[in-house]
């Protein structure tokens, strides 16, 4: 397989869309009537947890895996439309749902993360022997990334896409602590965050500490307070440093769209990777001037829904 090239992207929506908030709030509102049908499956894990699989299967040789975004699940509005996409061309899919994430709190301390690829690395082996494509979108695109890169994945992995992914992860914290623009957006990923840490505590009474959870507003001290200690990290700069995607950008080895818009409210220079999407062949970086996060809607609607199953059928038959 030759490189695949950078992208001038295509992507330019009506001068009433161009709004990064717009775009970025839109998509979450309601998934215009696409409901797939999904069949539920509990992946028992090793260290004794759980993931839940929602699977779309029509008999089709091919499989997406979707990686969804922080505090996401397989059910949100666009994922429904991302897996509906897929399936009306011609893929199955696996929409698989983090620790925590399907509705039940999972069974250990720990929860999911940025950088946890061995959960990944467990969803993908559900795949058997299939063509597969891995999907991830905003922090489920760093955990493809990661993943592809940290060590070769398996031969039936033949591409991916990461979408609005936050390859630096220090950089997305502190701009969704501090930019005025994205205090809605820091509200509502906190309280969900901190929420399940108080029904975790609820439920493991005297294994959870809740001291300075109340009044606790920001990334970073969420991170250092809770995400880092629950996973073995030293504290949020060590967790952020560590699980970043963008330091194994080099050792990705198959076709993969790296898809951000540069007015993305959480993304910072730090996670467009234009240097190392230059030196890596296998990277298609597409950067257009509009877009918000996850967003992507022009006049005619969703275009995340044919532009990513578009590019992964050039490489997986």
């Amino acid at each position: 397989m030759s490189g695949v090239p950078l992208i001038e992207s295509l992507f330019r929506p009506p001068w009433y869309l161009r709004n990064c908030h717009v775009q970025t709030i839109l998509p979450v509102l309601g998934s215009r009537g696409v409901r797939p049908v999904f069949r539920r499956e509990r992946l028992e894990l090793p260290d004794g947890d759980f993931l839940d699989l929602d699977w779309i299967g029509s008999g089709h040789k091919r499989l997406a895996i979707l990686c969804s975004g922080l505090e996401g699940n397989s059910r949100d509005a666009g994922m429904l439309r991302l897996a509906g996409s897929f399936e009306a061309s011609g893929w199955d899919v696996l929409s698989w749902n983090y620790r925590g994430c399907s509705g039940e709190l999972n069974r250990l301390v720990r929860s999911y993360h940025s950088g946890a690829t061995e959960d990944l690395a467990a969803v993908v082996a559900r795949a058997g022997g299939r063509p597969v494509a891995l999907v991830g979108c905003s922090i489920g695109g760093n955990l493809v990334l990661k993943y592809l890169g940290e060590a070769p994945p398996p031969e039936n992995i033949l591409a991916a896409a990461a979408i609005s992914a936050p390859v630096d992860l220090a950089s997305t914290a502190r701009a969704l602590d501090r930019k005025a623009g994205n205090r809605i957006y820091l509200r509502r990923l906190i309280a969900s965050l901190s929420a399940k840490v108080r029904a975790k505590a609820a439920a493991m009474p005297g294994r959870i500490s809740l001291d300075g959870l109340t009044g606790l507003h920001g990334f970073e001290h969420f991170d250092d307070r809770y995400t880092a200690p629950m996973h073995g990290f030293l504290g949020a700069e060590d967790y952020w440093t560590k699980c970043s995607a963008r330091q194994f950008l080099h050792g990705i080895t198959v076709p993969t769209l790296f898809l951000s818009a540069r007015d993305d409210p959480f993304l910072t220079p730090e996670s467009f990777p234009f240097s190392e999407a230059a030196d890596n062949p296998q990277i298609a970086l597409e950067a257009p001037d509009h877009g918000g996060h996850l967003g992507f809607l022009d006049a005619d609607g969703f275009r995340i829904g044919s532009r990513v199953p578009g590019f992964l059928s050039r490489f997986v038959p």
